[in-house]
């Protein structure tokens, strides 16, 4: 008898409630669980699971033990692990024996039984299959559901507890479980259904609980049940003709869950690997495809998601894809930039992976290449998208694509000069992937392992002339056609064979090795005899493939000055890939990428550690080698070619190597080789070098240069020296940084040698004239540090230069003028004069503070020793009461108080020598005070006049009262002199005087801003540097100028714009942000100034962007309205309602800005203010509220109503008042015209004699007209007088009358 046949209910406890259907196989007697003793339901599980296991397969569908089940997988989170164990395996097992007996019931058949026998079996054996399935899947869906509601709340457990739970192993029986049931599937169902395809009630549960599980990211992270879900899904799908409610739960799936894109896509992949079949993967594509653009704008999240999924798809079923990608190409034009991306991936993948085929036949072949060429064309084109995400993402697949060799060399060049045009792009994250993507084409680049332009065009010049001799031989060709050719030297695909036949393969290692100097020049050296690469079409695809390679390095050669301006981007990605770029030319000798690695040194002071780690970093992998002598050599000249600026980098990276022991010994023994000229082919040069790095070093350890003490002292002052001058400098720089004890010992072995050389440095002409200043800067530097008593040879020294110039022991003759003495020495002598006596001085100066600094040290150690030992000594009350009574006298004040005297009075010895009488160098001072003044012999010596001026500034550091009388005539010298380096001087000058004496420099504070307008891009420069640094060091107070700070935001000269640009930056980060409080006055000054509008704006919006605060933008909205007031000037309307268009707004601000509506109306009828109003319009719209929003579509309103008011009104007055100029004008000539008829009756009654004046008038007046005959009759004059004076103007009435009375004068 057949049983009731089993139908997936709806839910598991409707098999409970479905007891009116006699057909169906439902729950009659369920056991209730609960009452069971623990033991008790052991045996009853131990009695289920022996039934399942004794009886027979179908067993299960009998009613008693279809109810046991039901109620142990009902209750299953309940049972313990020793029970869930037993159920689960039974079930399992019991369903993975059923699979194998489906076969034998075809075998079965096939004997004489009995057909109804057969149709019962096959009924039992389709309910059983049914119902294993059914409790598998809800005790998996069970177990999760379980197990996530643990995980979510997590409780302390008790160790029996958690013995328990890590008994009960979960994963791997779920992993079986789902095995079991996708085997289940792989088989012939056919026989258990009667058809080829399961019902519909199966396949709809399997499918919806494979999918739900799908939902749980702890599920898909186990391989083994992710496969087995893999398998569900696919095997559905496809060979169940599942497909359409497949696809619509995977891109529902593909919405929602991240996690599930790429484990859904392997489903998809493995569906059409198993059964070669792709309809589930065309189906997608075309449902993606079909879905409106506008549609993944809104869900950004979908479009992500399913961006990501047709990338996966694209890359594990490339020739499927590359089929129905024209189903995706219309979501190119569409809002969604992650749309867009996901194309250009997939894409990328096409290109890659879908034309590799080698087995295809000639017209296909042909067809797939053009295909792939369209698909490297949209990635070019895709390059100047609007969005910079699909920009980037580009580059990148760019990147990817030339890594896989997939790029051919006749487009290798147009994505190069496409990823060097997106090094200038606005974001930064499309310049990070530009400089990725160079990168990676110098890494895999076709060309070899040299890219340095001069190879390559002497290697081509060769092969050229090799064609040349080929070409009768052959059909003429044009060499330009050898790119198209090119594809010869690829393979099938398109795919790049590289030309220098592996040439870099070696190379593609890290960067660190890859970046080593080459000691041979890897080029392709080319002899007389060229090597012959072949036939003429070979020749020619080498002759390509080098013009190629030539523009390629050109291209990026090009990129150098672009590189430099990233490396000073604020975004720190951009430095340092940068920086990598800059490694990576280096690695491949682009030409220029040496120099513009140097300028990457300044950014070791960059407070972004990412940028000093990065510029380390480049420095040791460039410079610092294994090969200790070859890591002098680099250091070495290094130094040589390096500035100012560049030397401070070093001496910084120098101290950091020096501090983590980078530099090692050996290296620290190379450089005094190299110094000592150990090493063969060392020049003067390198020796100086390597004593710089050596002077860097010791900065950080003193004891460097202990060791070598004599070798710098022979060779820093000896031969070499004359032959590199700056030699001797560099031996005093060595002689400064030595530690105590060396200078002791300097001292007692060769003290007098030293200092003998020393001063025949200082007092001798054996030095070039560019090079003595600075070797004699040091020297006296040099005397200060380690002589004993610096005073006293600095004395000899002064006296010594003064005889050199005027032959004399004393300074009589400073006392008689310059006139004469000018005409005695040499301009040369008198210069190195003025700079030895200005600049031992200034060193005596240093010399003073410094002892007072150490005194001050000394007795503040003392005062802590003292303390100290009070706190040990606390029973003694009386020294402490001795204390307190010398504090309130102010005992410690008067110390401090005398030692401020005695600092003071000897540094008026400098100058007076501690009398009244004026000392050698007090006597300078008034003599090269008069000499400075003479104009005339200042600009014939330009020489001495900035020798002269630099120690006339040096003296007024020293001296207030020189300073006091001196100011004008620096002021004067600042402004007027002709040479830019003197008034640079100055320049830097004025900001040492206003630090050492701010009072005297206060009263010229706008002299001192009016060097912001100098002509000279060097003294500007200067001027910028002196002023941020008094300003920003609190050392000058902000005051009325500040304007012309800012007008150098917008200088013609890059680096003068944005030092202004750092100092407003930094400004802005003073207490609560001063240019809130400066801007008003900033913005009366400029617009009173003639300024450009273009020039006027930008300033303004830089300076308006530094404030961030709310309530200042509040404030400044009304302190800008406030300004309309008074105010009738347009252009001013015009600047400050670009002002106020350029505020960040907030509700409170709008409605002030509202508020103030009388204060500005009457502006409203320039059409430029309404234009910027209605910009904060619109930005307003953008924030507001629902009630905001209203109040400004009315303030809008208002608006338009006012402005079309003021126009008519404007034009009203207009209209107006040339009408009234032309009533005036008429009223004006009608009474000339009675005035003159009343001139003419009386002089006519008068005297009849008297010859008419009025008709000489007109006959004058107008002398177009015909002249007026004699015999003309007087009544006529009148009226020809006013025809005139009506045609003509206004003016000719007056005339007229002023002609007639000097006829009625005439006698």
């Amino acid at each position: 008898m057949a049983r009731p046949a089993f139908v997936f209910p709806q839910n598991f406890y409707c098999l409970e409630d479905d007891e009116s259907d006699n057909n169906r196989l439902s729950v009659q007697n369920p056991t209730s669980l609960n009452n069971l003793r623990p033991s008790e339901l052991e045996e009853f599980v131990k009695g289920v699971s022996f039934d399942l296991s004794d009886k027979e397969l179908f067993c299960v569908e009998e009613q008693d033990l279809f109810d046991r089940v039901y109620s142990l997988v009902k209750e299953f989170a309940c049972l313990s692990p020793g029970c869930k164990l037993n159920l689960v395996e039974s079930l399992r097992s019991n369903l993975s024996v059923l699979l194998p007996t489906v076969d034998s019931l075809l075998r079965k058949n096939d004997s004489e039984e009995d057909e109804c026998l057969l149709a019962d079996r096959v009924a039992s054996y389709r309910n059983a299959f049914k119902i294993y399935t059914f409790f598998l899947i809800h005790i998996v869906l069970i177990e999760e559901s379980n197990s996530s509601s643990n995980n979510n709340t997590k409780v302390v457990a008790s160790s029996r507890k958690k013995q328990l739970v890590s008994s009960w192993n979960w994963e791997p029986q779920r992993a079986r479980i789902l095995i079991s049931v996708a085997n289940s599937l792989e088989i012939n169902l056919s026989l258990l259904f009667g058809s080829s395809d399961p019902d519909e009630n199966y396949l709809s549960f399997i499918v919806r609980n494979a999918f739900l599980m799908f939902e749980n990211a702890a599920v898909l992270k186990d391989s083994e049940t992710k496969d087995a879900l893999t398998r569900i899904i696919g095997t559905c799908s496809t060979k169940y003709h599942y497909a359409a409610q497949s696809c619509a739960s995977i891109l529902h799936l593909v919405h929602k869950y991240d996690f599930a894109v790429s484990h859904l896509a392997d489903a998809v992949a493995w569906a059409e690997k198993k059964y070669t079949d792709g309809s589930m993967a065309s189906s997608l594509i075309r449902e993606i495809g079909r879905t409106a653009p506008k549609d993944y704008v809104k869900d950004t999240v979908g479009a992500e998601n399913v961006g990501r999924f047709l990338v996966e798809l694209a890359d594990r079923m490339p020739k499927l894809v590359s089929t129905n990608v024209g189903l995706l190409i219309p979501h190119f034009g569409g809002e969604s930039y992650k749309m867009r991306n996901a194309l250009v991936g997939v894409l990328g993948k096409l290109v890659m992976k879908a034309f590799d085929d080698a087995e295809v036949e000639v017209s296909s072949k042909s067809i797939r290449l053009r295909t792939k060429q369209a698909m490297l064309e949209i990635l070019l084109e895709r390059c100047r998208d609007v969005s910079a995400y699909t920009r980037s993402r580009v580059l990148q697949v760019w990147a990817e694509l030339c890594e896989e060799h997939s790029v051919s060399i006749g487009m290798w060049n147009e994505v190069a000069e496409v990823a060097a045009g997106r090094l200038e792009d606005k974001s930064a994250i499309v310049r990070k992937s530009a400089l990725n993507l160079l990168i990676m084409m110098l890494q895999h680049n076709p060309f070899g392992p040299q890219l340095r332009a001069a190879s390559f065009e002497a290697t081509l010049e060769q092969y050229k002339k090799k064609l040349d001799d080929l070409k009768p031989k052959a059909q003429p060709t044009s060499v330009l056609d050898g790119l198209s050719s090119c594809d010869e030297a690829s393979n099938d695909d398109g795919e790049v064979l590289n030309v220098g036949e592996g040439m870099n393969k070696e190379h593609d290692g890290s960067l660190t090795d890859s970046c080593l100097p080459h000691e041979e020049d890897m080029t392709i050296q080319m002899d007389d005899s060229v090597p012959d690469f072949g036939n003429l079409e070979q020749t020619r695809t080498l002759v390509a493939s080098l013009e190629a390679g030539l523009r390629f390095s050109n291209c990026v050669s090009a990129t150098m000055p672009i590189l430099v301006q990233l490396m000073a981007s604020s975004s720190a990605t951009d430095v340092e890939n940068t920086i990598l770029l800059l490694m990576r030319c280096r690695q491949f000798q682009i030409d220029g990428s040496e120099a513009c690695l140097r300028k990457m040194l300044p950014l070791v002071f960059s407070q972004d550690k990412s940028i000093y780690e990065a510029v380390e970093n480049a420095f040791i992998t460039i410079y610092v080698r294994k090969n200790p002598e070859e890591t002098a050599k680099n250091l070495s000249n290094l130094a040589i070619d390096s500035n100012i600026g560049d030397l401070a980098s070093l001496e910084f990276l120098i101290g950091a190597l020096m501090s983590k022991g980078d530099l090692t010994s050996s290296t620290l023994s190379a450089l005094w080789d190299l110094f000592c000229f150990n090493i063969a082919g060392t020049t003067a040069e390198q020796s100086r070098g390597a004593l710089s790095i050596l002077c860097m070093a010791a900065k950080t350890s003193n004891s460097v240069l202990s060791s070598h003490l004599q070798d710098i002292i022979d060779i820093g002052f000896g031969r070499w020296a004359k032959v590199e001058p700056l030699l001797a400098r560099t031996a005093c720089v060595a002689l400064q940084r030595l530690s105590e004890e060396d200078k002791k010992k300097l001292l007692s072995t060769n003290g007098s040698r030293v200092f003998s050389i020393l001063e025949s440095l200082v007092t001798g002409f054996w030095l070039p004239e560019h090079v003595w200043y600075a070797a004699a800067d040091r020297a006296i530097a040099t005397i200060y540090t380690i002589y004993p008593y610096p005073d006293k040879m600095a004395a000899d020294l002064v006296k010594k230069s003064l005889s050199s110039v005027f032959d004399c022991s004393g300074g009589d003759e400073l006392q008689n003028g310059s006139s004469n003495v000018l005409t005695t020495v040499q301009v040369t002598k008198l210069s190195r004069l003025f700079f030895v006596v200005s600049h031992v001085a200034l060193n005596q100066l240093v010399y003073i503070e410094s002892w007072v600094r150490k005194i001050q040290k000394d007795k503040a150690k003392r005062e802590k020793m003292v303390i100290e030992d009070k706190s040990d000594c606390t029973d003694k009350t009386g020294p402490q009461k001795d204390n307190g009574i010398n504090a309130e006298l102010g005992l410690a004040a008067s110390e401090d108080a005398l030692l401020d005297t005695l600092s003071e009075r000897a540094e008026k010895e400098i100058v007076s020598g501690g009398s009244r009488e004026k000392n050698l160098i007090g006597h300078c001072m008034p003599f090269l005070s008069k000499l400075c003044r003479n104009y005339n012999l200042m600009q014939k010596y330009p020489e001495l006049q900035a020798s002269g001026m630099l120690a006339l500034c040096r003296f007024m550091i020293i001296d207030a009262d020189f300073c006091d009388a001196n100011l004008q005539l620096l002021f004067t010298v600042v402004e007027n002199a002709p040479s830019e380096t003197v008034r640079s001087n100055c320049t830097v000058a004025l900001g040492d005087l206003a630090v050492r004496f701010p009072n005297l420099l206060e009263p010229w504070t706008e002299h001192m801003y009016a060097r912001l307008r100098d002509p000279s891009v060097s003294v500007r420069k200067n001027a910028v540097l002196v002023l941020s640094h008094l300003i920003l060091n609190d050392m000058m107070k902000v005051k009325g100028y500040i304007n012309e700070m800012a007008i150098c935001l917008d200088d013609e000269d890059e680096r003068i714009s944005n030092l202004a640009k750092l100092f407003f930056h930094e400004l802005s980060k003073k207490g609560s942000n001063p240019i809130y409080n400066l801007l008003p006055d900033i913005l009366g000054k400029l617009s009173s100034q003639n300024l450009k509008e273009e020039s006027f704006c930008s300033i303004m919006q830089f300076l308006i962007a530094s404030i961030k605060k709310d309530k200042q933008m509040e404030a400044l909205v009304e302190k800008l309205c406030n300004r309309f007031c008074g105010v009738t000037d347009i252009r001013l309307y015009e600047y400050i309602s670009y002002c106020l268009s350029q505020l960040s707004y907030t509700d409170k601000s709008m409605r002030k800005l509202i508020e103030l509506f009388k204060t500005y109306e009457h502006a409203l009828s320039e059409d430029s203010v309404m234009d910027n109003f209605r910009t904060i319009i619109n930005k307003g719209k953008k924030f507001a509220k629902p009630e905001l929003k209203s109040c400004i579509e009315e303030f809008e309103e208002k608006l338009n109503k006012f402005h079309i008011e003021r126009k008519e009104q404007e034009l009203t007055a207009k209209n107006a008042q040339s009408h009234q100029q032309k009533v005036d004008s008429m009223e004006s000539i009608t009474v000339a015209q009675k005035e003159e008829e009343e001139i003419d009756e009386s002089e006519t009654t008068e005297d009849s004699e008297v010859t008419d004046p009025s008709t000489e008038v007109q006959t004058e007046c107008s002398p177009s007209e015909p002249a007026c005959s004699e015999s003309e009759s007087n009544s006529h004059a009148p009226s020809e007088v006013t025809d005139s004076a009506i045609d003509e103007s206004e003016v000719q009435s007056p005339t007229s009358r002023t002609r007639g009375s000097l006829h009625r004068l005439c006698p």
